[in-house]
């Protein structure tokens, strides 16, 4: 049997990590300022996160939600605290995409309601709903259409106020991302962000906070939607939460009746999962991680800001995005053949920077000189 070939990847072949480097199977040392797609949230294998998996695999490591697990319920109390919504209530779940279209359908039972606003530029998942909400044409395929999914321009206030004048009755939920980050790390404007939440609540729609790439932690604040000083209806999770160990969930306004079956999942919430994700928290509160994400992004943005062979910089926080001008179109792939760093791409040949949120001011430094180093050798 052959793997069934979808992704564009790059021939090496990692297999040891710690912080923020990996080592390829020659011995080779990167510096990862990438995460995996912001999924290495305290730095690879960080000694809690490994010892708290490691012993609880002394005792069990999954079963189902017909019992129970403990660990939820601590949690959920942990993540109430680090991340201040201490009424909402957690859904686990297994992923970024699962994860949204839980949200959707939460939304739908709430309000008995179909249509869904969703944003040019979008990415939400690659599952039903979620990719009918994304803005990629060539990964929606025919079953994944429907009318229900209204696309309307991104940060487009008049285009939002139209469309909800017209179908506010029919709406059932409003998902965005507080940062863009396929869509080439776009920030969503407060002004923007506060009209959702204003018609949500006028037309009693749902304010779906996307927050499965820019969330936890990742700008500084536990959830980038936050920055508009307003909390949104559902926050949507996963890559960060688990630092590698596959996990989602969604957390909840209290406004939402739970009904036994609604929603469900075999894996999700399972005790291996859910004692990853406590570590994952402990280590954010014990090392100040939001501080330390917010410190070495302005570092990081402000190196790159004084660099005038930067085009575009774009970002808050650890999830930084910016364009080259065209003698250096090439830097991405420069930096890891010639200096091993990994970083990510998005749209319209945005470099996306996304590392560890423990990431220390050494390695952005290192970052940063290389980056000077490939364009003066130029």
């Amino acid at each position: 049997m052959e793997l069934f070939d979808v992704y564009s990847i790059n021939q090496i072949n990692i297999n040891k990590a710690k912080g923020s480097y990996v080592w390829d199977d020659l011995g080779n040392q990167y510096l990862d300022m990438y995460g995996g797609h912001a999924v290495v949230s305290i730095g690879h294998l960080h000694d809690h996160w490994q010892k708290a998996i490691s012993d609880q695999l002394q005792n069990i490591a999954f079963y189902s939600n017909s019992v129970i697990i403990p660990m939820q319920q601590k949690l959920a109390e942990l993540l109430g605290r680090v991340c201040g919504k201490h009424d909402f209530r957690l859904f686990l779940c297994n992923s970024g995409a699962e994860a949204n279209e839980n949200a959707i359908k939460l939304a739908s039972f709430h309000n008995q309601r179909k249509k869904v606003v969703a944003f040019s530029g979008g990415f939400h998942g690659r599952t039903s709903l979620a990719v009918a909400c994304t803005d990629n044409p060539s990964i929606i395929a025919p079953a994944n259409e429907t009318e229900n999914v209204i696309k309307l321009p991104f940060n487009d206030i008049e285009s939002l106020q139209n469309c909800f004048k017209t179908y506010g009755n029919e709406i059932s939920s409003v998902i965005v991302e507080g940062i863009q980050g396929v869509g080439g790390i776009i920030e969503a404007d407060i002004a923007f962000l506060l009209d959702i939440r204003t018609l949500c609540d006028q037309y009693n729609a749902v304010y779906i906070a996307d927050s499965v790439q820019c969330g936890y932690g990742r700008t500084g604040q536990f959830f980038a939607h936050d920055i508009a000083g307003v909390s949104a209806d559902i926050y949507t999770m996963a890559k960060g939460m688990g630092n590698g160990f596959p996990m989602g969930g969604i957390i909840c306004a209290p406004k939402f009746e739970a009904r036994k079956g609604m929603l469900g999942t075999t894996f999700g919430g399972n005790h291996l999962a859910c004692v990853a994700a406590i570590s994952v928290l402990e280590v954010i509160e014990k090392e100040n991680l939001l501080t330390n994400a917010q410190t070495e992004g302005d570092f990081l943005i402000q190196g790159l800001k004084a660099l005038p062979q930067v085009k575009t910089i774009r970002g808050r926080g650890l999830m930084i995005g910016f364009e080259m001008i065209d003698a250096h179109s090439n830097l991405k792939k420069e930096l890891l053949e010639k200096f091993r760093i990994f970083t990510g791409e998005a749209k319209n040949n945005v470099i996306r920077l996304l590392p560890s949120l423990a990431i220390s001011r050494k390695d952005c430094q290192q970052f940063l000189t290389s980056v000077q180093t490939l364009i003066d050798n130029k």
